[in-house]
């Protein structure tokens, strides 16, 4: 890999990832790479500028903070294909990203890239717009939207909690219509978001397929479908005489469905790239990490083994 534009994300108003971006930045400079840098959160978006300011291709995208912060990135980053590394600074679970232990001395990062000593791990996202009518119209009337982890079709209210009626149709065949508080439609990097506190199935993120989540139904009979990852999913709302539902990208507000529209999704062609830096990097590892599995909480010896 060349290190001679590259581009670091750091999560807005939080002082620990700035530093570390700083830092950074300091770092790849006085190696003759020209650095764009900003922040990233809810109210800042600094991919946009950094894209059509760039003199020369982007040959890494540094990314500081949390989850989230890395969730925009890729949705950003995914269609030119730029690779990202996420250091989890300033975060949570931290799914996504690397540890920030991995990450103490960055001048032996930049040199292990420089090596090309590490691995590219290309994750599977989802694509969805919004149409009019019948599955026959494929003139959308909204933008593509990109997700890494999830789409989202449920009601939102400031003042009360509304029920969402909702008709889902897989390859132009009804399948079902949910009453409830929404559908979740994930990807399997989205499986241990969202999707699983739904009581969504847990799916390796080296697949490619698509879940389909009810929240909350009011019928015992709806159950989580996996799809094959060729299949269209098309949701219409019914019965929304509030006009409240709306479509939600890896838990961000994408825009709003009226009464006679239709969010079809599918999956992207574009393809999420991560950098992977551990040397013996286990799903299953993250798994029990993450989730407190494996004797986290009370440790019982497998004498099996021996």
């Amino acid at each position: 890999m060349q290190l001679k534009q590259v581009i670091i994300a750091y999560k807005a108003r939080d002082s620990q990832s700035k530093r570390w971006a700083e830092l950074c930045a300091k770092q790849l400079e006085d190696r003759g790479c020209h650095v764009l840098m900003g922040p990233s959160g809810p109210k800042d978006n600094p991919y946009p500028v950094f894209l059509a300011s760039a003199s020369q291709p982007i040959d890494l995208a540094l990314v500081l903070g949390g989850d989230g912060t890395v969730l925009t990135g890729a949705r950003q980053l995914a269609p030119d294909g730029i690779p990202i590394l996420g250091v989890n600074v300033g975060g949570h679970l931290g799914f996504l990203t690397e540890s920030v232990d991995e990450f103490q001395e960055p001048e032996k990062v930049w040199d292990r890239l420089l090596e090309d000593r590490y691995a590219i791990q290309r994750r599977m996202m989802l694509q969805a717009a919004v149409y009019e009518g019948h599955g026959s119209n494929l003139e959308p009337v909204t933008e593509r939207y990109l997700a890494l982890n999830e789409f989202c079709v449920k009601p939102a209210s400031a003042d009360r909690m509304i029920t969402s009626i909702l008709e889902m149709e897989i390859d132009g065949e009804v399948v079902d219509q949910y009453v409830g508080d929404g559908l979740i439609i994930s990807t399997p990097t989205g499986s241990t978001g969202y999707t699983v506190s739904a009581n969504g199935p847990i799916m390796h993120d080296g697949m490619e397929a698509i879940t389909i989540t009810p929240i909350c139904p009011m019928s015992l009979s709806s159950r989580p479908l996996v799809l094959p990852p060729g299949s269209m999913v098309s949701i219409w709302p019914l019965g929304d005489y509030d006009l409240s539902t709306k479509l939600w990208m890896d838990g961000v507000l994408s825009t709003s469905i009226w009464p006679g529209h239709r969010v079809d999704v599918r999956m992207a062609d574009c393809r999420a790239k991560f950098i992977i830096l551990r040397e013996n990097n286990s799903y299953y590892q993250t798994l029990r990490e993450k989730l407190l599995w494996a004797g986290t909480r009370v440790h019982y010896n497998n004498n099996h083994r021996n």
